[in-house]
């Protein structure tokens, strides 16, 4: 079994969202996810189905061609091959679980890293 307190794991960056990967099999992919106001994982389009559920604060989630607002409580759940992104609004800080089966290859990853690099989120 793996157990992990949200809070404990806490950790923020200044410069970009913080991921803390709290599970990882050949099947999935757990990671508490912590942005900053205004912080965001670039929209990319992996092969994985993910779920996404707000812990606190307010964001956008992106799915496909629509942004939904999301708030503590909310789950989303976006689909393999849709493009796909998470932002904090500008005045809040967003506490996310994000669970992805399977996990994304790091080739899959490569839109987030040049989004990022770029301060883009829909790049």
């Amino acid at each position: 079994m793996t157990a992990t307190d949200f809070d404990a794991v806490r950790e923020y960056d200044d410069d970009q969202f913080s991921a803390v990967e709290v599970f990882r099999s050949d099947r999935m992919k757990v990671v508490c996810g912590y942005f900053e106001p205004g912080q965001f994982i670039p929209v990319h389009a992996p092969a994985s189905d993910v779920a996404i559920h707000v812990q606190s604060g307010t964001g956008i989630v992106r799915d496909g061609d629509t942004e939904r607002a999301v708030e503590p409580g909310d789950v989303v759940i976006v689909e393999a091959d849709t493009d796909r992104g998470v932002k904090a609004d500008a005045d809040s800080r967003l506490e996310t679980l994000l669970v992805t089966a399977p996990p994304p290859t790091d080739a899959e990853h490569e839109p987030v890293r040049k989004g990022l690099k770029k301060d883009k989120f829909d790049p």
